[in-house]
């Protein structure tokens, strides 16, 4: 008799720690996760402006009454287009020309009257012993844009890849023809854009 009321007395103990065992563990929280990096996003870089290139050209003008003899006019065409081509190619800027005469007090007026734009003055002059037409020579002056103020003058001679004033006649001897004649101008008025362009710094390399 003395063991029936023990055992509903065990069976209510155990039942009591069951439960509260069961609420313990309920009551267990698991640790918190570590927070995710938010990742900090990548400056963007400032774009970069674009360097604004110095913007000029160059008009040419040749001389063409100059001096008391008479020239061909195809030989002042000459010396214009092979400076005019060379500046152009040589140096990626635009190039203006005139037909007409162009004199030094034309050439300052226009300098004057410009804002970007070099002019150049060429002329077409005889050596002091010349003989013939072998003794061309190519003056040229360079006028600063607003100021009018000579940048660089110079003298260019046929066959100027030569770099001085010896002149070759053509490979078969004797009278040089006018196609010839205004092919050696030519390449005198190229020798003077070349050198123009190494004073102002905007020589390239041309192909020969």
């Amino acid at each position: 008799m003395k063991y029936r009321f023990l055992i509903p007395s065990l069976l209510i103990a155990l039942c009591a720690l069951s439960v509260q065992a069961q609420s313990g563990r309920r009551q267990t929280k698991p640790a918190p996760a570590a927070p995710v990096p938010t990742p900090t996003p990548e400056a963007t870089p400032i774009p970069k402006k674009p360097e604004k290139q110095l913007e000029l050209s160059f008009f040419v003008g040749v001389n063409r009454n100059e001096a008391s003899y008479s020239l061909p006019f195809t030989y002042y065409d000459a010396v214009m287009r092979g400076c005019a081509e060379r500046l152009r190619s040589g140096s990626s800027v635009s190039v203006d020309t005139t037909d007409r005469d162009f004199g030094r007090g034309d050439a300052i007026k226009k300098a004057k009257s410009e804002t970007r734009t070099y002019v150049v003055l060429l002329t077409l002059t005889f050596d002091s012993m010349a003989r013939s037409y072998d003794d061309l020579i190519l003056d040229f002056v360079l006028f600063e844009p607003v100021t009018s103020k000579v940048i660089t003058t110079g003298r260019s001679y046929q066959q100027a890849t030569r770099k001085g004033p010896i002149v070759v006649g053509p490979p078969s001897g004797g009278a040089v023809g006018g196609l010839y004649r205004e092919q050696l101008l030519k390449q005198a008025g190229e020798d003077a854009a070349d050198r123009i362009l190494k004073r102002l710094h905007l020589n390239v390399e041309v192909p020969k």
